[in-house]
């Protein structure tokens, strides 16, 4: 039997990445983000590997969206590795903290911070069984305090310590989780971040693909509650 991986935010960028470096390692795949014409695409393409590969489009913080994922999980039996991608930036141009409206505030954390704690939550039962791997996605945001960057930067530090701190919690069932700040990438949530500026110096989402190849070759209890930075030379375990 395939092992079976959920990502978020799918249909385009790291997210397809990740999902295509998956399926090549045969994967079953359950696929969700909120375009469903490319979220469609992507599973055709991603088909070609010979895995399964379901999706459901829709918007990851809404709990009728996670309890059909969850729903979708269990027709499969089992859920060997959760990636938790799928972010949104709030305003673009980013607003100051000061200044920032907090009604907005509210739904970048329901989608970066809420939506993979629910996931998680809910999809625990055949994690706990497959002794599998949730990846949370960070930003260099989390830990830079930079200017412009706050709400965002903030919705993703709270993600690394719900990372570390559920990595701590769940130790002793054999569930293991980490977090990743992928590095600046040419993708449209960045191009969003920085409107009318050219962002073609940044590197595609594939140069991340040695990091998932090292990580998911790793014994994931060894390396739980870590973060990690994809575009790193080196990855070290701590033992």
């Amino acid at each position: 039997m395939n092992k079976v991986a959920l990502l978020t935010g799918a249909s385009r960028g790291l997210g397809k990445v990740i999902a295509g470096f998956l399926a090549a390692q045969q994967y079953d795949l359950i696929l969700t983000a909120r375009g469903e014409a490319d979220l469609k695409a992507t599973a055709l393409e991603l088909g070609a590997f010979g895995g399964e590969v379901a999706i459901l489009a829709g918007d990851v913080s809404d709990g009728a969206q996670q309890q059909a994922l969850a729903k979708m999980v269990a027709q499969r039996g089992r859920l060997d590795l959760l990636v938790n991608n799928a972010s949104i930036l709030g305003l673009s141009p980013q607003p100051e903290l000061a200044v920032y409206p907090l009604q907005t505030l509210e739904t970048v954390f329901a989608v970066n911070v809420l939506a993979p704690l629910g996931l998680v939550q809910m999809l625990l039962p055949w994690l706990e069984q497959a002794q599998g791997l949730v990846i949370n996605i960070s930003s260099d945001a989390a830990v830079g305090g930079y200017p412009g960057w706050g709400g965002y930067g903030a919705s993703k530090a709270a993600l690394d310590l719900l990372s570390l701190t559920l990595a701590n919690e769940l130790r002793a069932t054999g569930v293991a989780v980490v977090s990743v700040d992928p590095g600046d990438m040419r993708t449209q949530m960045h191009q969003a971040a920085f409107p009318g500026e050219d962002i073609s110096d940044r590197p595609l989402p594939e140069v991340t693909l040695p990091f998932w190849a090292w990580l998911l070759a790793q014994d994931s209890l060894l390396i739980s509650g870590q973060r990690f930075h994809a575009q790193a030379e080196v990855w070290n375990i701590k033992v």
